[in-house]
């Protein structure tokens, strides 16, 4: 991790969340190949057994839970000697729905686990940074962390918020020698679909809904169906490729785009006025 230093003889340590499967499964096992201690952390006990298992360090960690996070990170700088090089903040979950059929403690929750939940480790981690003078807090977003599409209202705002948090962060952090970075995934092959359903059954009254033909004819079907990858979909690794950069290039960049539709979404928000995006975005 060149312009750091780390000492070459002690493994870089980092604490990866939502680890359970996609994003943080592929990182968590790609990192501890590469020769670094990865803390590899999930909602469940079961699933970080599983884990271990596979050879993998692991440490429950429930976003929504404070005491989990504190424990966790207590966990890990116990193993490590109280140092930590990296943080990945990834676990996340989504509740699919129009935005006027979301109840608001609907999105309460999900900015307790999406949102609070992160803020909350990353205040834990930073004091022990700046005491040892080097860090790198990655934060995974999403092109929806760019541009707005419909049914994505509640991730959507998540995201929106992380970014702006991040970036705030990033200024704040300047000079301290912790770097601050964003990936920004699109389509990429995981279970959050799939992971949405039980919350959107628990959240969401479509049937009661003015929406309720919209729902059958789009949203029930993207979601209860089985279907072929999206056409720009990429795997896991391509996001571990942009992690495995911000983690240990010398000057890390700001953000990292995955997927041609975060780079065309990106480009087009910078580009064109409101109506217009509107237009694209309302199509897709």
């Amino acid at each position: 991790m060149s312009g750091q230093n780390l000492n070459p003889d002690r493994a870089h340590s980092i604490l990866i969340t939502g680890c359970s499967s996609g994003i943080g499964y592929h990182a968590a096992h790609a990192l501890h190949a590469r020769g670094w201690r990865v803390f590899a952390s999930c909602r469940s006990e079961g699933d970080c057994a599983r884990l271990r298992r596979e050879g993998l360090e692991t440490v429950v960690l429930d976003y929504t839970d404070t005491p989990s996070i504190h424990s966790a990170v207590a966990h890990a700088l116990e193993c490590t000697g109280g140092r930590l090089d990296a943080v990945f903040n990834n676990g996340a979950y989504a509740i699919p729905g129009a935005t006027e059929d979301l109840p608001t403690d609907a999105l309460r929750a999900l900015f307790e686990a999406n949102f609070f939940g992160w803020h909350e480790l990353t205040r834990q981690v930073l004091p022990v940074m700046r005491a040892q003078g080097h860090g790198r807090i990655v934060q995974n977003s999403s092109v929806l962390g760019l541009a707005a599409l419909k049914w994505r209202g509640a991730y959507v705002a998540t995201k929106f918020a992380l970014e702006g948090l991040t970036d705030v962060l990033r200024l704040e952090m300047a000079g301290t020698g912790i770097h601050i970075c964003l990936i920004e995934p699109g389509p990429i092959t995981s279970r959050i679909r799939e992971n949405s359903i039980p919350h959107f059954e628990a959240w969401i009254d479509w049937k009661n809904s003015p929406r309720a033909d919209q729902y059958r004819d789009s949203l029930l079907t993207r979601l209860y169906d089985k279907r072929d990858p999206d056409f720009f979909e990429l795997p896991p690794q391509a996001v571990t490729r942009r992690l495995i950069h911000a983690l240990e290039a010398r000057r890390p960049r700001p953000r990292y785009y995955v997927t041609t539709p975060t780079r065309l979404l990106g480009t087009l928000r910078r580009v064109l006025p409101t109506r217009a995006l509107d237009w694209i975005l309302g199509r897709l």
